[in-house]
């Protein structure tokens, strides 16, 4: 039976922002994407009939067709009928260890794996570009997620800029409440209900201030690998509408701000998952334990972590454990 074994790495924003509408319904939107070492396993086995299997570890992760695992392997097989029909099924195991609903892609993530995997153990020979639009058929997260490392989003996020070299390793610690979900529909929505008077409504200017990205302070930061001047620009308009409408969210990111060796804090895209950058990885643990003494509730999960070069990749042993 043919396997293989791939990490899926999370991602956070260090800037989001909000510049318009698009006819399509979606945002026109400009951020700077970057992967973190927090990861899932994703495990896949070929099947002898043409069947979609999803298990996982998770009980809040649903293995019927609403998994975007599941649809990422149903795309697969109506793209390329003819190895669909050769190599058979797919069994997909998903090991989470990325919060479930936080913003932080793992959803995505998890279905950039199944596409790297199934191109695997099809032998289709897809390029990574090739495997980046198939990815942004699924979602706009999709695409940034099989590259990884840190890039340029535009568009609705689907349209990637990678900046090189990416980020040396930023030491970040991570929150987020378990039983707390944002919904990603409604923070958009919202944030178009009260702020949509300053969207910039023609093409041009729209493309011009996508453009204009490249050379951002934040942009500039990142390439001079200045960590206290990128935690100094953070940025997130979705923060706008969140922060007021979760209190839980905006304690967080608070408490993270008032921490010694703190760096700089911020929610990550819709949340309500917010990130601290911390100056060394001693100080990110310490900080990870003063806010555990703060908030010793049990649903407030914390994770410490750092930023990562690259997205997906097939693990040294199909069946062993993550390596980061």
């Amino acid at each position: 039976m043919r396997s293989y074994s791939l990490i899926a790495p999370a991602k956070i924003n260090l800037d989001l922002e909000i510049i318009g509408d698009r006819p399509d319904g979606y945002h026109e939107l400009v951020m700077i994407l970057q992967s973190i070492g927090l990861a899932d396993q994703i495990d896949l086995y070929s099947l002898s009939t043409e069947n979609i299997r999803i298990h996982c570890n998770h009980p809040q992760v649903p293995t019927d067709k609403s998994n975007l695992a599941y649809r990422a392997a149903e795309l697969m097989a109506t793209k390329f009928p003819e190895a669909f029909s050769n190599y058979g099924g797919v069994d997909i195991t998903i090991k989470k260890q990325i919060p479930v609903a936080a913003g932080l892609a793992g959803g995505s993530t998890n279905a950039a794996a199944v596409l790297v995997g199934i191109d695997l153990l099809w032998n289709l020979g897809l390029t990574q570009s090739e495997l980046e639009e198939l990815g942004a058929i699924l979602g706009s997260d999709v695409p940034f997620c099989i590259a990884g490392g840190t890039a340029i989003a535009t568009g609705r996020g689907e349209k990637l800029s990678p900046l090189l070299p990416s980020l040396a390793p930023l030491h970040i610690v991570l929150a987020k409440y378990r039983s707390l979900e944002v919904s990603t529909p409604w923070a958009y929505k919202t944030y178009r209900q009260e702020f949509s008077s300053s969207y910039i409504r023609d093409s041009n200017s729209l493309a011009a201030r996508a453009n204009a990205v490249h050379s951002s302070a934040i942009v500039k930061a990142i390439l001079q690998q200045d960590a206290a001047e990128i935690a100094q620009k953070l940025h997130n308009d979705l923060e706008r509408v969140v922060l007021p409408a979760y209190p839980q969210v905006l304690q967080l990111r608070e408490l993270f701000a008032a921490q010694p060796g703190v760096l700089g804090t911020m929610m990550s895209g819709s949340g309500p998952t917010v990130f601290a950058i911390a100056k060394s990885p001693e100080q990110a643990e310490a900080v990870k334990l003063s806010v555990r003494q703060a908030i010793p509730d049990e649903d407030l999960e914390l994770f410490v972590t750092q930023t990562i070069t690259h997205g997906i990749q097939v693990a040294s042993t199909p069946k062993g454990e993550i390596k980061n």
